[in-house]
């Protein structure tokens, strides 16, 4: 790897190596997701992360570079199939001088979005109720997971749902309460509101870096997409774990967030969540502040 000024420059075995290591990496991620897809198997947990953030597992096992790279040789040539690149140097490098104005237009909302998130205090004292009002006052057939057990009878689910206050910020959790859940929230979030109401604390906010992350690609390093991949799993398990299911079964022992004890570990992992999604968005907010430049260095 030779760096000149801002740019970086990868011959033909680097390119090489950075594709494999980034291959190898999510492949633990993808791997069980294609075996499960070919048995016709359902995960309540894992399948989340692909079905609902509709990112193939292709594309997220396909690495690039991100920009002020400069990629040499033969191997280099494989990245000018995809629009984004344009030779230069006798090399070829994301050409973000012609960053399409529909693209353009989008970081610049992105950035606008992670920033606010960043400057905005946090909230923690929401419980993870989201996934018991999603169920709540629900007939057990129209259960999302019904091939599992709820942790309680549904009527001392609703006891929880009723007794607590419910406090939900994020719109695309908010949306999926049940009809009589919904008036229960002490916020009623709707999209046009939804990037004001975003705050750090939230676990969904935060998985979203992953959405984002993916959504800029193929202008986002491979290993940031992957980072933010591995951030999102992370999350994904403590959510499930909080929710009203049971999913012991499966090597996932409950956070019983209807007890005070619950509710506390789930705020200590909120404040962990929260500490680690900042570094996280900070690159994704670096990233669009670069590519918002366009060809400047």
């Amino acid at each position: 790897m030779v760096e000149l000024g801002n740019l970086t420059v990868l011959d033909g075995a680097q390119i090489a190596a950075r594709r494999s290591a980034h291959f190898e990496r999510v492949r633990a991620w993808t791997g069980p997701q294609r075996e499960r897809s070919r048995r016709g198997e359902k995960h309540p947990v894992w399948d989340f992360l692909f079905a609902y953030y509709a990112f193939r597992a292709s594309w997220l096992e396909r690495w690039h570079p991100g920009p002020d790279v400069l990629l040499m040789g033969e191997a280099a040539q494989e990245f000018l199939r995809w629009p984004a690149y344009h030779a230069r140097d006798g090399g070829v490098e994301l050409n973000l001088a012609d960053l399409p104005e529909p693209r353009r237009t989008f970081i610049a909302w992105l950035r606008q979005l992670l920033e606010g998130i960043q400057a905005r205090p946090a909230f923690f004292a929401c419980h993870g109720l989201h996934e018991w009002a999603m169920v709540y006052r629900q007939p057990a057939e129209d259960v999302r997971h019904a091939r599992y057990p709820l942790r309680l009878a549904p009527d001392a689910l609703a006891q929880v749902v009723e007794a607590l206050p419910v406090r939900c910020t994020h719109f695309d959790a908010f949306r999926f309460f049940t009809a009589a859940a919904r008036p229960l929230n002490r916020l009623q979030p709707d999209r046009a509101a939804a990037a004001e109401l975003e705050q750090r604390g939230c676990l969904h906010a935060n998985m979203d870096l992953y959405k984002w992350a993916f959504k800029l690609a193929p202008y986002a390093p491979g290993e940031l997409i992957a980072d933010a991949f591995a951030f999102a799993r992370d999350i994904r398990e403590v959510d499930m774990r909080a929710s009203p299911y049971d999913f012991s079964a499966l090597g996932f022992a409950p956070i019983p967030i209807e007890t005070p004890a619950g509710r506390e570990a789930y705020e200590r992992a909120q404040r962990e969540f929260e500490r680690r999604a900042a570094p996280l968005r900070e690159r994704l907010i670096a990233l669009c502040r670069r590519l918002l430049r366009g060809d400047a260095p």
